[in-house]
């Protein structure tokens, strides 16, 4: 238990160095895109570091720690909820980003601005995991110093059927994301971390159950086992087509690409009470029979 204790207060230092980032760039850079663009680098890095530590538990505490699956999810699940709460609106998820980009939220600068700083962040995630697994602070450093030069792909079933659980998991997670929207925080955060939690528990034995670009690409993309078009397919166009299937789904048009509703029809945004209309309809029926008979007396 004391490599997990270790692990444990090496997810709350990084938290708390980002957030001390978030606070620094909210105090000398200006509320426009510069403090957005910190936003994304701080949430980048602090995604990326903790997904790879808690991958390090994953892969070797079971049998190197004794400890089982069901305390990597609960700590996935916490992970998750942190990030939730204290990434500011940054997304640290390209497809995210791309989401945003598709609905009108912002335009090709900011977008293409938001990937870089969340590719920089995450190769920044990257590099600080691994120099502080060189410190070799418990045996599961130890022995991830052992296997990381060696490590194999985390695609273990055929290549559709992962870039399939990708686009899947892709598909829910951003689902859930545009339904709780407008959500109040509180719960939006908890609801998004089960939802990653569950995903990871489904899809996790086959493909690492990533659904995020940049995350895989620092992760996994180096391994040996399958070939750079391979994990393309698997981590880039599975997830990006799962986002735009949700996005479609969830608004029946992409906003950015065309207006007209391709699957739902457009709905009057005023509706009439029925019995307004009756009571309308009623009221005009004596005028037409008054009508009728000033016709009939008239003489022709």
């Amino acid at each position: 238990m004391a490599g997990l204790n270790v692990s444990i207060a090496f997810f709350f230092l990084v938290v708390g160095v980002c957030q001390v980032l978030r606070w620094l760039s909210k105090r000398f850079l200006s509320p426009g895109p510069y403090g957005c663009l910190a936003r994304e680098l701080a949430g980048s890095l602090q995604l990326c570091t903790s997904c790879l530590e808690l991958r390090m538990l994953v892969e070797i505490g079971p049998w190197g720690g004794g400890f089982g699956l069901d305390v990597v999810l609960t700590l996935l699940f916490l992970l998750f909820t942190v990030h939730g709460a204290s990434f500011d609106g940054a997304s640290a998820n390209p497809t995210v980003t791309l989401q945003e980009f598709l609905l009108v939220e912002s335009n090709l600068a900011s977008t293409t601005a938001k990937l870089l700083a969340q590719g920089v962040g995450t190769g920044m995630g990257w590099a600080v995991t691994k120099l502080y697994w060189s410190w070799e602070l418990t045996h599961f450093h130890l022995i991830q110093n052992l296997i990381v030069s060696e490590c194999s792909s985390s695609i273990r079933t055929a290549l559709h059927h992962a870039a399939f659980a990708e686009g899947t998991c892709s598909f829910l997670f951003h689902l859930v994301l545009l339904k709780l929207h407008s959500s109040h925080t509180m719960y939006r955060v908890p609801a998004l971390a089960a939802t990653v939690t569950f995903l990871t528990y489904t899809a996790g034995p086959f493909t690492g159950a990533f659904f995020n670009p940049a995350l895989a690409t620092v992760t996994t993309f180096h391994c040996s086992g399958n070939s750079f078009w391979d994990y393309v397919q698997v981590y880039w166009l599975g997830p990006l087509a799962g986002m735009l299937a949700a996005l479609l789904l969830y608004q029946g048009n992409i906003p950015r690409l065309f207006q007209k509703n391709l699957l739902y029809s457009q709905k009057s945004k005023y509706k009439i009470p029925k019995a307004r209309v009756m009571a309308h309809l009623e009221g005009e029926e004596p005028q037409r029979k008054r009508k009728g008979e000033k016709s009939t007396s008239e003489p022709r």
